[in-house]
């Protein structure tokens, strides 16, 4: 699929110039002003003070107020601002620009599903319109690609949590043997072993003994030998 389009549409302009207090409209277009030439920071602050002014509520600030958030990348503010504009009473045409707005801020922060829902209200209020349709479809599949991600990432939790589990179950299972291997070790009584000891002891001294009559019995022959 393409690359999302960054469609964004600014201002609402919902009533005449002339319908505007002067000061309001000279914020509004201050603000414009700051807009264009990529000074989002200030824009927003000269439509807030626009909001500030407004004698109608006619909207059109408060709109461009989420415009400017959105391009300083504070999406979640601007998806605010925008879900806040929808609750008002407006015209059909307008609540459609505001839901495409609050659509691309939900996409902007990777909230798919409350994106996909907002570009359905744009289209609920604008059938025809196009932008909103090709965003619905991006992040309908953006949807998908990070469902399909979450879900091997549970898969692969699952497997090395199995495999964990498998080299647990291994390792017990040797400790198991070798201490098995251990009780299976014939033991001697304290009885045997002083037996055993004696019979030793017997063994040497027998041993001793004929040592010594054989030390004996080859001195006798070397005397015999010499006389």
């Amino acid at each position: 699929m393409k690359n999302f389009k960054y469609i964004f549409i600014l201002g609402l302009a919902l009533i005449s110039i002339n319908s505007f207090a002067q000061k309001e409209r000279k914020y509004i277009r201050q603000g414009n002003k700051e807009f264009e030439k990529a000074d989002y920071d200030n824009s927003e602050v000269s439509y807030r003070k626009a909001v500030d002014l407004e004698e109608k509520k006619t909207h059109e600030p408060e709109f461009n107020v989420g415009d400017a958030l959105y391009k300083q990348e504070k999406y979640d503010d601007a998806a605010e601002q925008f879900k806040n504009l929808a609750d008002y009473e407006l015209s059909k045409e307008e609540k459609a620009k505001v839901y495409h707005n609050l659509g691309n801020s939900f996409l902007q922060s990777k909230k798919y599903q409350k994106s996909i829902e907002a570009f359905k209200n744009a289209l609920r209020n604008n059938p025809t319109d196009l932008d909103t349709k090709y965003n619905l479809a991006y992040a309908q599949k953006k949807l998908e690609e990070q469902q399909q991600q979450q879900q091997q990432q549970d898969q692969d939790q699952n497997e090395d949590k199995q495999n964990q589990n498998q080299d647990k179950n291994k390792q017990d299972k040797q400790d198991q043997n070798k201490e098995q291997q251990q009780q299976q070790q014939p033991e001697i009584s304290k009885e045997d072993a002083e037996r055993i000891l004696q019979a030793l002891a017997n063994d040497e001294k027998d041993t001793q003994q004929k040592v010594k009559e054989q030390q004996a019995a080859a001195a006798k022959v070397k005397v015999e030998k010499e006389w």
